[in-house]
């Protein structure tokens, strides 16, 4: 813990002696960053996202392995996707919660975690990159999407619980790191070697992941619409997106400190506070031009499938929604089973079937939304630079609400906030499988990830979210190649879970055991 804090003064005293220097100086140090990152991020995401054509559109190999999956895991399990949601939300409020049972945080505390990091600024800035590529009927593909996901999460999570580590002090550790090599050795010997290299290709590429996408993209954003209401190339942070990073840094470096329960008190407080102030506003401005909404959902549907459909017809149209909304719901990726996985419980399965909210609530909720106020307002624009996704989005609130800037502004810090903190709890358990659980690793990993957040803050968004979603992507590798060897696990789990609960053996405790 001393060592963490030292590294904190270390990167406030290097702020502080950089605020000294002039905007030339500063704008120079941004470049140069971003220069030397570069060719790393695009070498990195070349080689992720390797496509192969179809009808005239190059769609990399990764989207369709997800959409494969999705889609299995939604027929294998009866469309548990939707059948159990009534179920699932009685376990969010805790009817069902056992405050016994092994783990750290409450169902509604891990799904507030787990929703904080995928409820973030690819909601807003990604939606608007989506639309702007893929046209209205990017939505389309993304609500589908959306709910073809909601079963990824479902399995990942369950498997989560369900090879977790248990420590005598009352932790946990899980994730696909765990049920990757456990679960994989469990099923057969010969599978054993498969599920180790499976699990350290996974942190490996969950490490990656927390540096781009759960923390570089998060503060390259945040800052880019905090510049904007201050100024722009006028504001005094221009050119200084490093001090900017310095300042949130220091604030995600004080929540990390109590580790994952630390993390769930404030996720669920920010959470919900966050996604409705979003929601009002959306609805708000939807209710405002009312008129144009027929005509909006009209474009959404005949966009999903013309052929002279924007980036490449239906193909292009569909490669965008999906793309975008598995980048922020990140089903199949499994980083959320990480989070999942320090539920309180003793079946696995319950915690899967919370898990199904988070895809609906991220994407088939709060994207829509976004995709609705940016289409209805008419800001969309096909020639619009995708790299000024966050801008679109406070463009097409501000058509309607002139102030609403500000509003937003502070709504994209706090899910930035959110998301990076996380983030530093996925990325800080895949860090210790494969260094091992101590102080000094601990300490290395989180000032690591907070100068992650000063170099995001710094480079353009071009190179931020070429490296973003290559990481966040490739977890999906070995994620679900090994998930494919453990369905028949879940599948017993569940059927045996859903059994008791129709035959009503199930323990109600009442919503108080889900609070804490």
């Amino acid at each position: 813990m001393s060592s963490f804090r030292a590294g904190c003064s270390r990167i406030l005293a290097v702020a502080l002696w950089f605020a000294a220097f002039p905007a030339h100086a500063a704008d120079g140090m941004d470049a140069r960053i971003d220069e030397a990152v570069r060719p790393f991020a695009e070498a990195v995401s070349g080689f992720i996202f390797a496509a192969f054509p179809v009808a005239g559109v190059d769609v990399p190999f990764v989207l369709v392995w997800l959409i494969f999956a999705a889609t299995l895991f939604t027929f294998y399990f009866g469309f548990i996707n939707l059948r159990a949601l009534r179920h699932g939300f009685q376990l969010v409020r805790g009817d069902y919660s056992d405050p016994t049972a092994a783990g750290e945080v409450t169902h509604f505390q891990a799904l507030a975690t787990a929703l904080s990091g995928t409820v973030g600024l690819g909601n807003i800035a990604g939606v608007a990159v989506a639309v702007s590529l893929g046209g209205p009927g990017a939505t389309f593909w993304m609500i589908l999407a959306g709910l073809l996901g909601m079963s990824s999460k479902f399995v990942e999570c369950t498997l989560g619980v369900k090879y977790r580590n248990e420590y005598t002090d009352g932790t946990v550790s899980g994730g696909p790191m765990y049920y990757l090599s456990k679960g994989l050795a469990e099923r057969s010997d010969r599978l054993k070697t498969l599920g180790r290299v499976l699990a350290v290709l996974f942190a490996v590429f969950c490490v990656g992941g927390s540096f781009g996408g759960g923390n570089m993209f998060q503060a390259n954003q945040s800052y880019m619409q905090v510049l904007a209401v201050t100024g722009g190339e006028h504001s005094w942070l221009a050119g200084r997106g490093w001090l900017f990073g310095v300042i949130v840094a220091s604030l995600v470096g004080l929540v990390v400190i109590g580790g994952i329960q630390g993390i769930a008190r404030v996720t669920s407080k920010i959470v919900p506070f966050m996604a409705v102030i979003y929601l009002l506003a959306g609805l708000a401005v939807i209710a405002m031009n009312v008129s144009a909404v027929p005509v909006a959902l009209a474009a959404i549907v005949t966009g999903a499938f013309s052929p002279e459909g924007i980036a490449g017809g239906v193909i292009g149209v569909l490669f965008q929604g999906f793309k975008r909304a598995a980048f922020s719901n990140e089903a199949g990726i499994g980083s959320a089973a990480i989070a999942h996985s320090a539920v309180r419980t003793n079946r696995p399965v319950t915690e899967g079937l919370v898990a199904l909210y988070e895809p609906f609530v991220d994407t088939v909720v709060v994207c829509t939304i976004t995709a609705l106020v940016i289409i209805i307002t008419g800001t969309w624009n096909p020639s619009v630079d995708p790299g000024q996704g966050v801008a679109l989005t406070s463009a097409a609130f501000a058509s309607s609400i002139s102030w609403f800037p500000w509003v937003l502004t502070v709504a994209v810090v706090l899910f930035a906030f959110s998301t990076m903190i996380s983030w530093s709890y996925y990325g800080l358990k895949a860090w210790t499988y494969l260094f091992g659980e101590s102080v000094v690793s601990d300490a290395v990993y989180k000032i690591l990830f907070l100068a992650f957040v000063v170099i995001g803050s710094s480079m353009q968004l071009g190179s931020v979210i070429d490296f973003s979603d290559a990481m966040i992507f490739a977890m999906a590798f070995p994620n679900i190649l090994g998930i494919y060897f453990l369905l028949p696990v879940v599948k017993k789990e569940l059927d045996e879970y859903w059994a008791d609960y129709r035959a009503g053996r199930l323990r109600r405790f009442g919503r108080a055991a889900n609070r804490g």
